[in-house]
């Protein structure tokens, strides 16, 4: 691998960058944040193929396509002036040797279960980093059939080097619809709000500068008072001590993750009349119950304790900026264009309710209300500025808040929308898409992903957390099926 030499050095940052040439530009904050020892997460796009994996055609798929993204041809090089690994980073431009990048490793079956050592090897990929000899990504082929799919691969990338929406178009503009090989995928559009209020007459005109000024003042209010928890978060305010929460941090991470019916959740959403959002917070608040419920059900002062309302939390990461699509994107590959997005995300602290509910749907209902009040809120904005104001007077060091804060809430929670079709990479149909992240100060990780017409939940757990994850995994289908059970019912009564 040589690298090719730095022709300017550039004060403006990745996510700034418009010239796409030969020059060395600078790590935006939010990408160089990554990079930070208690921060340094790496993004891991578990992928289930139902054919084998033919690896000269990945290969040339890649060649093609991927390394044309000047963020997967770029080294990451750290400014030599620096030696307490604080001072800048800087992409620089290198030529890629496909070969290095494109794992094929030699496991021995030893009579195991393929599914548990396709699940230790990725387990064991969270205990790794990526050598910044190169650029910080890699992909992972296990050609072993389980029970999910006739070959799974690992697609990991350094955090650094986008944010997931952005990583998700990216990865998507390599993929064609299985339906017709010549279309590209296509991504939910996101969708907007519509006002009901009429101006038909000045009377109404009046009410709707009233209401207007009675949701600003909302909108305020619930602002003040989240940027005043983010920050007593901060400073002292944990969340109470549950199976959930982490006293020593280890090294590795255990992945697990289950595939639901979209087409039901679709349903749940419109039998309770709440977003799909909703009723995935609502399914996550009806597994961590039912876990508890059970690690507690011999103990009366476990009973005791549930039954106070422990604070529990999580961490859920907010897109901040409009996606290019992946149409856009493939066309720019075409077309050799700087195709740079970079990370542009913030996050909001949300509750969740753990206790135990008679009416499976009143998880969705309370989490619907949880939703609702964020939306009223300019919380993620103002984190985000926050942080960039940080970084900018007390440099990489302040990144130290961010995690302070994430640390002290339960858990993290994602939710990227995958394509609406099935698809296929160089001839290889997609089973399964399951996204998910190691790396990052908490010590449980919920993934959101929707692929054509299934949903699949992926929680990433530190080792000495949870002994039994798959027993958690299992608990999120449990929670599903009873929330569509009471749908189901809930609709039948309706009709009658």
């Amino acid at each position: 691998m040589n690298l090719k030499p730095i022709r300017i050095i550039s004060k403006h940052s990745d996510d700034d960058d418009e010239n796409g040439g030969e020059e060395a530009t600078l790590l935006s904050p939010s990408s160089r944040v990554f990079h930070v020892p208690d921060f340094n997460i790496y993004i891991v796009a578990i992928m289930g193929w139902k054919v084998p994996i033919e690896i000269d055609s990945i290969k040339a798929e890649f060649q093609r396509k991927l390394l044309k993204h000047p963020r997967f041809s770029s080294l990451q090089v750290m400014d030599e002036l620096s030696h307490d690994g604080n001072g800048e980073i800087r992409w620089v431009p290198t030529t890629v040797n496909i070969d290095d990048h494109i794992i094929l490793p030699q496991i021995a079956h030893n009579n195991m279960d393929t599914d548990k050592l396709v699940e230790q090897y990725i387990s064991n990929l969270s205990t790794t980093t990526i050598d910044m000899s190169k650029p910080l990504w890699d992909f992972h082929v296990l050609n072993m059939k389980t029970s999910q799919a006739e070959a799974t691969s690992i697609f990991r990338f350094h955090h650094s080097l986008g944010d997931g929406v952005a990583l998700m178009s990216l990865l998507l503009s390599c993929f064609r619809t299985i339906s017709d090989p010549t279309c590209l995928p296509t991504l939910p559009p996101s969708s907007k709000g519509k006002s009901n209020l009429s101006i038909s007459n000045i009377w109404s005109l009046i009410w709707q500068y009233l209401v207007k000024l009675g949701l600003l003042i909302n909108l305020l209010f619930n602002t003040v008072m989240d940027v005043l928890l983010i920050a007593a978060t901060m400073l002292v305010l944990k969340d109470s001590q549950s199976p959930f929460t982490i006293a020593h941090k280890s090294n590795r991470q255990r992945f697990i993750y289950r595939t639901v019916s979209l087409d039901d959740i679709k349903f749940i959403k419109n039998t309770t009349n709440v977003t799909i959002n909703d009723v995935i917070l609502g399914i996550i608040q009806a597994a961590f119950s039912r876990y508890i419920d059970r690690n507690y059900e011999v103990e009366d002062k476990g009973k005791m304790w549930l039954e106070r309302r422990m604070r529990c939390r999580a961490a859920v990461a907010v897109n901040l900026r409009p996606t290019l699509g992946v149409q856009a994107i493939a066309e720019m590959i075409e077309k050799n264009a700087t195709v740079i997005q970079g990370n542009c995300f913030s996050f909001a602290i949300m509750p969740l309710n753990i206790s135990q509910l008679e009416d499976p749907l009143d998880y969705v209902r309370k989490a619907k209300m949880s939703m609702d009040r964020k939306k009223h809120s300019l919380e993620t904005r103002c984190i985000f500025y926050i942080l960039q104001l940080i970084f900018k007077f007390f440099g990489i060091r302040g990144v130290t808040t961010l995690g302070r804060v994430l640390s002290h809430t339960t858990l993290m929670f994602s939710n990227v929308a995958g394509p609406l079709e099935e698809v296929s990479l160089a001839g290889h149909p997609l089973a399964f898409l399951a996204p998910t992240c190691y790396g990052h100060p908490t010590g449980l990780m919920v993934h959101a992903c929707s692929y054509a017409k299934q949903l699949t939940f992926v929680v990433a757990v530190d080792e000495g957390l949870i002994p039994d994850p798959n027993q958690l995994g299992d608990d999120f289908v449990d929670s599903f099926m009873l929330i569509n059970e009471a749908a189901i019912t809930t609709s039948r009564t309706k009709v009658d």
